[in-house]
């Protein structure tokens, strides 16, 4: 049974998370961290339920993160491809998450290239009232909120690996770099990180982060916080003010494929200004660690040395703690069936 405080059927977007919410994931992903560490790495947490895959987008690894997350918990799994679908016959969107409920889908993970499609779908099962949970895996540049949870699984575990919290979090300098304008990652983490204390600060070309971007995360809290008990958000055009005393460094990918226009001069003109370097990082505090969402251009966003160095780069632990995440956030909405 899932915890008690969790009331969650549906996990879309972060915005109104609150601090109650964050706890729990980060206490139900350690237990399961535990059960990962085991000769035997699988419980029978949803034994019985279907969990259904629907990546409409590209992915390596968050469908397999999920896909492994699910089968560690003894769900059955369906998975979608829509390049062998009948989505090529013309069916709607809506008829196939309604093909895969009538086969018995208790949770449906959902990644699209558009943002929306994932509430749509949350919105039509609640109105049939077919007790399905959904979860967004990344719809557009909207959110990604299984990415933020385990990023924030990650920084606590990286601070106290017995007992990570959010508490750890109150006046940490957490720097993220890159495709902000893009980036539903960015979107996801500094809802996150602000409402669990992290002062955050963005840098990026001013192509990749307009003054405007500030404006949707400048409104009052939606879920009951005070403005004390929040981080700071904060908007840089240059990185060596921004990297100043920072303890976490979050490099973001270069999302060509969703750039309309030339908003960089070149791939070496970036890195000359923004690229993550080990001299760069003199200016953050001698602690400092390094993340990635993944997939990385290296040599762009970071150097290959720091990519792989153990003592730096948290970017393993990231994709470890992302089986562990999604086992707590499937378990967590599994519980509501």
């Amino acid at each position: 049974m899932a915890d008690n405080t969790w009331s969650r059927r549906h996990i879309i977007s972060l915005e109104d998370f609150t601090t109650n919410d964050y706890q729990t994931i980060l206490q139900t992903a350690t237990s399961f961290r535990e059960v990962l560490s085991r000769r035997t790495k699988k419980v029978p947490a949803l034994q019985g339920q279907v969990i259904t895959n629907l990546f409409f987008e590209p992915s390596t690894r968050t469908r397999s993160s999920f896909e492994l997350a699910a089968k560690r918990l003894s769900a059955d799994i369906l998975n979608f491809s829509p390049s062998n679908s009948s989505l090529k016959k013309g069916e709607t969107i809506l008829d196939t998450a309604k093909t895969y409920l009538a086969m018995g889908t208790n949770l449906m993970v959902i990644r699209h290239q558009q943002a929306g499609v994932p509430t749509i779908i949350a919105q039509e099962m609640d109105r049939i009232n077919s007790g399905v949970g959904i979860l967004n895996a990344g719809d557009g540049q909207h959110a990604h909120p299984s990415q933020a949870l385990l990023d924030l699984f990650t920084i606590c575990s990286s601070l106290d690996k017995t007992n990570p919290n959010i508490s750890l979090l109150k006046g940490k300098k957490v720097v993220i770099v890159g495709d902000i304008l893009h980036s539903r990652v960015a979107r996801s983490n500094i809802w996150s990180l602000t409402t669990c204390g992290a002062d955050v600060h963005l840098v990026a070309p001013p192509t990749l982060l307009p003054k405007h971007f500030l404006e949707a995360f400048s409104q009052p809290p939606k879920t009951g916080k005070t403005d004390e008990s929040m981080g700071n958000l904060y908007l840089h055009w240059q990185l060596a003010p921004a990297l100043e005393n920072a303890d976490f460094v979050m490099a973001l990918r270069l999302q060509h494929e969703r750039m309309s226009e030339h908003l960089l001069p070149s791939l070496r003109e970036y890195h000359q200004q923004f690229g993550i370097t080990r001299e760069r990082l003199n200016a953050c505090k001698p602690t400092v660690k390094i993340m990635h969402p993944g997939p990385t251009n290296r040599g762009v966003e970071l150097t290959s040395d720091l990519m792989d160095d153990p003592h730096l780069s948290l970017v393993p632990m990231q994709v470890t703690s992302g089986v562990a995440t999604r086992m707590a956030l499937l378990y967590l909405i599994g519980g509501m069936q």
